[in-house]
């Protein structure tokens, strides 16, 4: 099964975590492999520059630098955070070219055609959406030839990426480092999180956001394009269809969170995904349930659209 996916296209090598769980120690190696047989082949002539678009772990980061360094003068990473639309941002991380200093920004113009999502999940507080969302970036990255897609957390509240990793291994730890980092949910954070909302352009964007409907979720949802709504129960959907309808978002699913239940319920896939998903349990992987499955194929195909 690949564990990790390396492609060059001219002189952009992307890369993508494939669609399997490995630890980290099985896909250092695999990448180390393929790397090695790409060289090998002429695959990856070496050259004055290469650009790095894709996920990329900090095991594996250190792998393609070791590898990609000893063949090609200088290397380049995009930034996903800064990118403008239609324009990539690659940071220079590596260089023995003088053309090219360490910290440079390389701009680079994207297809025309490509769609850029950005999905904001909302819904009040205790709807599992930390742990929807990190289901939904393993589900996208499940589909075979899906765009690319990127994630973060739009609040203060501890439950960034890592959270649901560090929580698998040390969930004491994860409480502890929550609690220090929820407190800082100020206009000054907003403004901040919304000007890296806006900087990201990405083919599929997906983040969270506090539960609550204030200024500061207003100042950072403004910059979506698209909205998910995570509920308990009825009375919580019109507060958030309505707060969305104000921010012109176009609402592509409406879900129940059933804590207690034992099987999801897929009411409609098309055009807004309708249902219920059971116990979003943080470091369970939810990847799998239907409804999630179901916003992932949708996410693709609206990304796709002409």
């Amino acid at each position: 099964m690949c564990t990790y996916q390396i492609k060059l296209q001219g002189d952009i090598l992307k890369v993508g975590f494939g669609n399997t769980r490995a630890t980290g120690d099985r896909i250092v190696r695999d990448v180390a492999a393929k790397l090695d047989e790409m060289i090998t082949t002429g695959e990856l002539p070496g050259g004055s520059l290469i650009k790095i678009n894709g996920r990329i772990s900090v095991l594996v980061s250190q792998v393609l630098a070791d590898k990609l360094g000893k063949i090609y003068d200088s290397i380049a990473l995009l930034d996903p955070k800064i990118g403008e639309p239609g324009i990539d941002r690659y940071v220079v991380t590596i260089s023995r070219n003088s053309n090219y200093q360490v910290g440079d920004i390389l701009d680079v113009v994207r297809e025309s055609h490509q769609t850029n999502l950005k999905v904001v999940l909302c819904g009040f507080a205790n709807t599992g959406k930390t742990c929807f969302r990190e289901g939904l970036k393993q589900a996208l990255l499940q589909i075979p030839d899906a765009p690319e897609s990127y994630f973060i957390s739009g609040c203060p509240d501890g439950d960034g990426s890592w959270y649901s990793e560090t929580s698998r291994r040390d969930p004491d730890l994860a409480a502890e480092l929550k609690a220090r980092y929820k407190a800082g949910f100020s206009p000054e954070f907003a403004k901040l999180k919304a000007q890296e909302v806006r900087g990201v352009n990405t083919p599929i964007f997906v983040f969270d956001i506090g539960g609550r409907i204030s200024d500061e979720n207003r100042l950072i949802m403004k910059e979506a394009t698209h909205a998910v709504i995570l509920v308990k129960d009825e009375s919580e959907i019109a507060p958030w269809v309505k707060f969305c309808d104000e921010l012109k978002l176009e609402v592509i699913a409406i879900i129940f969170s059933d804590f207690f239940g034992n099987t999801d319920v897929v009411e409609s896939e098309s055009p807004i995904v309708r249902g219920s998903v059971h116990r979003l349990q943080r470091g369970e992987d939810v990847s799998q349930r239907p409804v999630i499955q179901a916003l992932a194929r949708l996410l693709v195909g609206l990304n796709t659209k002409e």
